[in-house]
């Protein structure tokens, strides 16, 4: 866990507001039983968490993609190639969807915008150094040319909710 106590505060804020914006039906599925506190979340979704990734081409039609999700100071961070065309359009439209699920046991359900961390032609984020150190000792320093092959993103979410209907099993799962 990487938070701190102000990020979890943020990221528990987050969580219960936009619970209770939710429609009725998604209530319905999704409540103080069945999800987890922002502290919890953050013991369960540890090292990658693949994530499906939805953007939209410039007509507004939907794309779908997985991606590998770190979840870091109560953010989703993750990357993809320079050259890809999720890349092209994250460029053009920041709002994204995602999506984290481990079969019927969790589901991690987020919309956001993104920001790119370390942009080419750009000064990069200033936590940039800190997660480039982090996903070198992830990886591997040689997996990439991690400035020019790739490029990361953090995404600020506007809404985020967590299916889990045994969150016993979860958190003692993630502690083993």
């Amino acid at each position: 866990m990487r938070e701190t106590p102000e990020e979890l505060k943020e990221l528990q804020v987050l969580l219960d507001d936009s619970l209770s914006r939710s429609a009725a039906h998604l209530r319905s599925i999704i409540n103080t039983e069945c999800t987890l506190t922002a502290q919890q979340l953050t013991q369960v979704l540890t090292g990658m968490c693949t994530l499906a990734l939805s953007t939209v081409t410039a007509k507004g039609a939907p794309r779908i993609s997985g991606v590998d999700g770190h979840f870091l100071h109560g953010k989703w961070h993750f990357g993809t190639a320079r050259g890809a065309i999720k890349a092209r359009h994250l460029a053009a439209r920041s709002a994204v969807s995602a999506a984290h699920m481990r079969g019927e046991d969790l589901g991690v359900f987020t919309h956001g915008k993104v920001e790119t961390l370390n942009p080419r032609d750009s000064d990069p984020a200033a936590d940039w150094p800190e997660l480039l150190a982090y996903l070198k000792d992830f990886y591997g320093d040689d997996l990439f040319d991690w400035e020019n092959d790739v490029v990361y993103y953090r995404l600020h979410p506007h809404w985020m909710t967590v299916f889990a209907p045994d969150t016993a099993k979860l958190i003692a799962d993630s502690e083993t």
